[in-house]
């Protein structure tokens, strides 16, 4: 992963290098993906109504934060995505544990909403997760299996439908998240965490969950 970071930072457009030289060199600092990265799109979706809660649940003015390291990470996917005419759409990023705490309280099942109390709570909390997904050159969202919360066998990592527009719009993110060092999650194909979160996470209270390695050569 370190090669390709470091080929699309010498291959890349000069506002990619930009952007990946102004990152702190400090992995576990916090930025804005809004200031650090404007290209990508961002929709958080937990500070609108269109959730699992149908309200918001974050403040107004909440930012897209995630670590330095996993902003290198998110700049070098939406590189590789513009070679084809498509970038990412941030549904999610850090989430406060207050929040989780909520989200807990409405769908207190594992397989799709972490317990805030159980091992490393959510990841989204520690910086090291995003929700994500396509759109196209004018930021128009991308056919793709389901929406954001759809907790329902639709919304798993493995696509079954046969829509094949479905089918090769979601490869193609999984594809560059994985390429760009990212895993995904076996019950929500927009939820992608860093591959080393564990570098960010107390080691005591770091477990694997049901983290699971995108594919990256099918």
């Amino acid at each position: 992963m370190a090669r390709i970071v470091f080929a699309i930072f010498l291959l890349g457009p000069p506002v990619v290098r930009a952007q990946i030289s102004a990152l702190p060199t400090d992995d576990f600092a916090w930025v804005n993906l809004r200031a650090i990265a404007p290209a990508i799109r961002i929709e958080l979706r937990y500070a609108t109504s269109q959730n699992i809660a149908h309200r918001a649940l974050y403040p107004s003015g909440m930012q897209p934060l995630v670590r330095a390291g996993v902003a290198r990470r998110l700049i070098t996917a939406q590189a590789i995505l513009r070679r084809y005419n498509r970038g990412l759409k941030i549904w999610d990023a850090y989430r406060p544990r207050d929040a989780q705490a909520r989200l807990w309280r409405l769908a207190p099942k594992n397989d799709y909403v972490v317990n805030p109390q159980g091992g490393s709570g959510s990841l989204h909390s520690w910086g090291v997760a995003v929700d994500a997904t396509l759109v196209d050159d004018w930021g128009r969202p991308l056919s793709m299996p389901t929406d954001f919360d759809d907790f329902t066998p639709a919304a798993m990592l493995h696509y079954t439908g046969n829509d094949q527009i479905v089918r090769t719009h979601l490869y193609l993110l999984q594809r560059t998240m994985a390429y760009a060092g990212f895993y995904g999650l076996r019950t929500e194909w927009w939820h992608f965490t860093t591959s080393d979160w564990k570098r960010y996470v107390p080691e005591q209270l770091a477990k694997l969950s049901n983290a699971v390695v995108l594919p990256t050569n099918q």
